[in-house]
């Protein structure tokens, strides 16, 4: 079975059968009840038509469903007359489809989880490994996002930026079960840049791939998380890292900056030093003087605190961190990190443990811990 060729035509097909007249949720039902018919009859009989066979039993499936439902007696006579089998229509709803599960009326974890079910292709159970839920809590998800979304027009305008922050969702959500989200949101994500022209699709693609590509080098052995600054860049993938910045830089030939493009130029910026004493920290403050201009987002200063923390000392650093809300996420990491560096490691290891307190994941935690523990034998030795 060639799995990456029935998610890449699951969104297509589930398309044609809207166009035919099913609704959003008939059609991705039938769409998933054709798939494991395909997984049970292509190992011995391979089709010549994957496209054709997937949307000839996706049909039949939703015309099964359609005359099974007293309710929906109406809709039969409309649908009834099944269209002859053979190839399948060259339209492709997949952009389409991106716009409707990222719709503005749904939940980002909803979003999220319709996205992976229609456009990726998932099913059901993997969607639930990989966020280590149960899978009947997954259905239920699923089935109520497709609830709210079954009265959008299919050709209704779709916002790419809602899109690609359901993108950006995916590729965050980490690891876990049989399927790697971070690798699945780079597929998705490259399949959207290939059907748009847009360059913040180009700019997410970039700083996902260069992202990725520091990625072997991110944990040891144990699971413990590597600074950036301790990680062994010889891990790290020289082929993602030059094609994330070849498709940054084509984004920023564009001249329309957003901060997908800004977040990936800092990205771009850490992969091009060959230690982490040669980063260029000035250009990175620059880039997030810029992230912050678009965005005006409190992690982004944050993290530009941080930045001028290194380009310009660590009290500096402090100084910009001053202004922040100390309730904001990783506030308390960033404070220690740069007491730290300011020679104050009583007051880096209470903030360390208070950070280790409120991390967002365990190994986080972990790390944080292993920091105010290491800070603290220092200071009784």
């Amino acid at each position: 079975m060639d799995d990456a060729l029935l998610r890449t035509l699951t969104p297509t097909v589930i398309g044609v059968l809207v166009r035919r007249g099913a609704d959003f949720a008939a059609a991705e039902d039938a769409v998933q009840d054709a798939l494991i018919e395909a997984v049970r009859a292509w190992p011995d009989d391979p089709p010549r038509d994957p496209k054709g066979w997937l949307v000839t039993v996706a049909w039949r499936k939703f015309l099964d469903a359609t005359r099974a439902d007293s309710s929906r007696r109406h809709r039969e006579e409309r649908v009834d007359a099944e269209p002859s089998p053979g190839p399948g229509e060259a339209v492709d709803d997949t952009l389409q489809l991106y716009f409707l599960c990222a719709h503005p009326s749904l939940t980002p974890a909803s979003a999220v989880a319709l996205t992976l079910r229609a456009v990726s292709g998932l099913t059901t159970r993997q969607i639930a490994q990989a966020y280590l839920v149960p899978e009947s809590t997954m259905a239920q998800r699923i089935s109520r996002a497709k609830r709210t979304v079954s009265d959008v027009r299919f050709n209704q305008p779709g916002d790419v930026a809602t899109v690609l922050r359901v993108l950006y969702l995916v590729y965050n959500e980490g690891y876990g079960g049989s399927i790697d989200l971070a690798a699945e949101a780079i597929r998705l994500t490259r399949q959207l840049a290939a059907k748009t022209n847009h360059e913040e699709v180009a700019g997410l693609l970039a700083l996902m791939l260069l992202h990725h590509a520091r990625r072997p080098a991110r944990t040891r052995t144990d699971g413990s998380l590597v600074p950036l600054a301790e990680q062994d860049r010889s891990l790290w993938d020289t082929r993602l890292i030059a094609e994330g910045v070849v498709v940054l830089q084509s984004a920023l030939a564009r001249d329309r900056l957003g901060e997908f493009q800004a977040q990936a130029a800092i990205a771009a910026l850490h992969a091009d030093a060959r230690t982490s004493t040669e980063t260029d920290w000035v250009q990175i403050v620059e880039w997030y003087d810029e992230l912050v201009r678009l965005t005006d987002s409190p992690v982004a200063r944050l993290n530009r605190a941080v930045a001028v923390g290194e380009a310009d000392g660590p009290r500096a650093g402090l100084a910009a961190l001053s202004g922040l809300d100390p309730a904001l996420p990783r506030h308390s990491a960033a404070a220690a990190y740069l007491h730290e560096r300011d020679g104050d490691p009583a007051t880096a290891a209470r903030l360390y443990a208070e950070a280790a307190r409120s991390a967002p994941n365990l190994p986080e935690r972990d790390h944080l811990t292993r920091q105010a523990a290491r800070l603290n034998a220092h200071l009784r030795s």
